[in-house]
C-alpha cells in the first residue's frame, strides 16, 4: 500500500511495553533520546537516521535497535517515504530477564539478525489487539535473549528446574480455556518467571505461552471436528474472541478454522 501523507497509530500500552506504526513522506522527527530500547521494524520505504555521528539507512525487512540514551532523529530516504511498527522496552524490564548482565549493545542501530528480526516482529503483529500478558512476557524474554546473543555476550550454563516447569505445564494442561498469566505461574512453579521461561524452553522445546496456545489449538481443532461454532470454540477454549482464534490457528496450522471445518465436516 502506498501512502502520501504522514500518519501515526499508537497501540494501547501495557505496563511494560508502548507500540506504534506511523509512515513519514519526508522528514520524521528532529534529534531526541530517551531512556528504553526503541525496537522497530521497517515494512516500506528506507528509514534513515543518524546515530553515533553516521547516518544509518534501514531497509524493509532490518530491525532497528536504538540503546537507550542514544541521541538520534529520523527521515525518509528516498521520496517513496517510510513505513515501520516500534516498541519502547526499558532497560530495566530487559534486565529482569539478563540477571545483572551488561545491557546488549547493537552498534549500528540496525541488525538483520533473523533472531533480532523475528523477536521483535512477533510484539508488533497486531497493534489493534491487546497483548496477552504471557504473550507479552515471552516475547520480551526473546528480545533480551535475541539482543544478547546477537551482541556477543556470553551466556552461562546453569541446571535446569524439571520440577518447577513441571508444576507450570501440568497447570497450563488443566487451565487450557483459563486466563493464565505469569504471576500464576510464578506461584504454581515456585520459581521466577525468567527462570521459569528459561527452564521451560530447555526442557520442553518452547515456551509456556506457545505450549499454552498449542493446547489451546488442540482442544480448538476437536470442538471444530463436531461441528460446534467458531464463536464458541473461542470461547469454550480460552481465547479473547473468534479473530484471536483465527489468528493463532492459522499461523499454526498454514489455514483458517473455517477452512479447517469445511475440510473436516465434508468427510
Amino acid at each position: 500500500m502506498m501512502y502520501t501523507k504522514d500518519w501515526t497509530k499508537v497501540s494501547r500500552p501495557t505496563e511494560k511495553i508502548e507500540r506504534m506504526e506511523a509512515f513519514f513522506a519526508s522528514h520524521g522527527f528532529s534529534p531526541h533520546r530517551h531512556d528504553t530500547y526503541a525496537l522497530g521494524i521497517t515494512l516500506n520505504g528506507v528509514h534513515s537516521f543518524s546515530y553515533r555521528k553516521s547516518m544509518r539507512h534501514s531497509l524493509p525487512g532490518n530491525a532497528v535497535v536504538i540503546h537507550p540514551d542514544e541521541l538520534h532523529d529520523g527521515e525518509a530516504g528516498t521520496e517513496a517515504g517510510f513505513h515501520y511498527k516500534i516498541l519502547y522496552l526499558s532497560p530495566e524490564i530487559i534486565q529482569q530477564v539478563l540477571g545483572g548482565k551488561p545491557l546488549p549493545f547493537i552498534a549500528d542501530g540496525i541488525s538483520s539478525d533473523p533472531r533480532i528480526v523475528s523477536a521483535i516482529s512477533n510484539l508488533l503483529t497486531d497493534l489493534d489487539g491487546q497483548l496477552d500478558s504471557l504473550e507479552e512476557e515471552d516475547g520480551i524474554y526473546e528480545i533480551a535473549q535475541a539482543l544478547s546473543h546477537v551482541s556477543g555476550q556470553k551466556t552461562r550454563r546453569r541446571k535446569v528446574n524439571y520440577r518447577s516447569a513441571e508444576l507450570a505445564r501440568q497447570f497450563m494442561l488443566d487451565a487450557a480455556g483459563e486466563v493464565v498469566t505469569m504471576d500464576r505461574l510464578e506461584q504454581v512453579s515456585e520459581t521466577d518467571r525468567w527462570s521459569l521461561s528459561r527452564d521451560f524452553r530447555a526442557l520442553f522445546g518452547t515456551s509456556p505461552y506457545r505450549y499454552l496456545t498449542l493446547r489451546r489449538l488442540d482442544k480448538a481443532k476437536a470442538m471444530i471436528n463436531t461441528g460446534m461454532a467458531l464463536v464458541d470454540v473461542a470461547a469454550a477454549c480460552g481465547f479473547a474472541d473468534q479473530s484471536h482464534m483465527t489468528h493463532h490457528f492459522s499461523k499454526t496450522y498454514g489455514l483458517p478454522p473455517g477452512r479447517w471445518a469445511d475440510l473436516m465436516l465434508r468427510n
